[in-house]
């Protein structure tokens, strides 16, 4: 009964965020009715190189931030144990927005930028990461702002969890591979797990990286959306609604797959990766 007197002080706020959510999710929805909507969709070349572009940028992302996340995790536990310097340094990314990790990731990689000017004679001769192709310069923004967030929470996970099970196994002969897969491992991946999916629900459906850092075509879906939108044209008005709502459902299924592995994971109590 006390458990879910708690649970009722959540309903306000539980209110309030699932209602702007589901509003904008149904009104969108309803605007995206038309019968031809999502054909035009789907025949879309643009929206389709969008698709990949954003779930191939997505994915990439998301992997390279867990593993430098984690990694820096467990370097700095191990670096500063009894310390919260590095860890404060650690957070100092957090309270940074995107939309300025963005401008000063732009003054510092464009052809023009700080580092060109430092080691490049002529700017043409600088690799081209700012509107590229491949998208490296979000790529690079993404993972130098998500690994942190990343970091953080797996280094509260060791924290709470301490030391004891690893200098158990320590004890016991164990060398530091073994310890690490069958002791650290287990332990944080969890961690590792449910913060990646944040990062990657977070990035599936970013704005301001990518319209600073990308260019034009291919780009992201949300850019393709806001353009349709935006356009003089209002027959393309559904066509950025329909969109809205397929990047929804994309979101809630690798988020309901997403929690299924980590719900496994931890029924098993064995490592995610082996």
């Amino acid at each position: 009964m006390v458990k879910f007197k708690k649970i009722t002080l959540l309903f306000p706020a539980a209110f309030v965020v699932l209602g702007f959510f589901l509003g904008g999710l149904i009104l969108s929805a309803a605007n995206s009715l038309p019968s031809p909507t999502y054909a035009r969709m789907f025949a879309d070349p643009e929206v389709r190189a969008a698709f990949v572009f954003t779930l191939s940028l997505t994915a990439l992302a998301t992997a390279l931030s867990a593993l430098c996340g984690t990694a820096t995790a467990l370097l700095l536990h191990n670096l500063a144990r009894g310390s919260y310097i590095l860890r404060t340094f650690l957070q100092i990314p957090l309270s940074m927005p995107h939309l300025a990790a963005a401008f000063i990731l732009l003054s510092l990689i464009a052809p023009s930028g700080l580092i060109s000017r430092l080691f490049v004679s002529v700017p043409e001769d600088f690799p081209i990461l700012v509107g590229d192709a491949f998208g490296i310069g979000i790529l690079m923004a993404y993972v130098l702002k998500e690994t942190p967030f990343i970091a953080t929470v797996v280094l509260a996970t060791l924290a709470r969890t301490g030391d004891e099970l690893d200098s158990v196994a320590k004890n016991l002969g164990a060398s530091r591979w073994q310890r690490f897969r069958h002791v650290t491992l287990p332990i944080i991946a969890p961690a590792t797990l449910f913060s990646s999916l944040f990062v990657f629900a977070y990035v599936f459906g970013a704005f301001e990286i990518p319209y600073i850092l990308g260019r034009q075509y291919p780009t992201v879906l949300a850019i393709v959306a806001n353009r349709k939108f935006a356009a003089t044209d209002l027959g393309e008005r559904p066509e950025a609604f329909a969109i809205a709502v397929a990047m929804t459902i994309v979101a809630a299924v690798l988020a309901w797959f997403f929690l299924r592995l980590g719900q496994k994971q931890g029924e098993s109590e064995k490592p995610l990766l082996f």
